[in-house]
């Protein structure tokens, strides 16, 4: 009986140790994974020869593209399974259609909207998220904002306001609310809950210092991640 008791206690003493040194990230291993089981398709806006909005050397497809790969990497350590629209520098086509030749520029970047669609078809996920960056010609409009599309899936509108949110708590340089917009295709044609999100303006100087900041891109990028789960656990429960 000693010698069951003795081994007893050495077991557990070594998972104190074992638990003890492993790091605090590492720890995540014991408990369930909030985002286990959910799938994501999370698209940067733009790329290749259609880099979107512009100012000088900033172009809205490589603030696009460092967003999203950073909601991809925080979305994952939740547990979610993420497919990226893009993951380089090219367009969807040059990721996913390389040998596809158009053309017109126009002709292009109608075909790779068409394919971004086709990509969140055949996923079929539980969430698809646009990301983007603005500008106009007025350089005093900033804030990010969110926006759904009515005739979209009906809980678009749920997903956009908790991100719109999200954004708004943990940036706190915003006080745009999401809304409904008709253009955009991919909203529309999404047949799971569907948000874009505007990051902010290129083309007001102050946004834009802060859209090309690592730091703040990954602030960014959190928010629209726990705007995300919020949505998501909410409606789980």
């Amino acid at each position: 009986m000693k010698r069951w008791l003795a081994l007893g206690v050495i077991m557990l003493m070594s998972i104190v140790v074992v638990a003890y040194e492993t790091n605090a990230s590492d720890r995540n291993f014991f408990l369930p994974d909030p985002l286990g089981g959910i799938k994501i398709v999370i698209d940067a806006g733009h790329g290749g020869e259609d880099g979107g909005a512009s100012k000088g050397e900033v172009i809205e497809k490589d603030i696009t593209l460092a967003i999203a790969q950073h909601v991809e990497k925080q979305l994952k350590k939740k547990g979610a399974t993420v497919v990226m629209t893009r993951t380089k520098n090219g367009d969807v086509i040059d990721e996913h259609a390389p040998s596809e030749k158009y053309g017109t520029l126009r002709e292009r970047k109608k075909q790779d909207i068409f394919l971004r669609k086709d990509i969140v078809e055949k996923e079929k996920p539980d969430v698809f998220i646009t990301i983007h960056a603005n500008a106009i010609p007025e350089t005093k409009w900033r804030g990010a904002q969110v926006f759904y599309h009515k005739e979209g899936h009906a809980d678009g509108e749920i997903l956009a306001k908790s991100i719109q949110q999200s954004i708004r708590n943990n940036l706190k340089n915003t006080d745009r609310e999401a809304l409904s917009i008709k253009q955009i295709y991919l909203l529309k044609k999404a047949e799971v809950p569907a948000a874009l999100v505007e990051t902010g303006f290129i083309s007001n100087d102050e946004e834009r210092a802060l859209l090309i900041d690592k730091n703040y891109q990954e602030k960014m990028a959190d928010a629209i991640v726990e705007g995300i789960e919020e949505y998501l656990l909410a409606k789980i429960e």
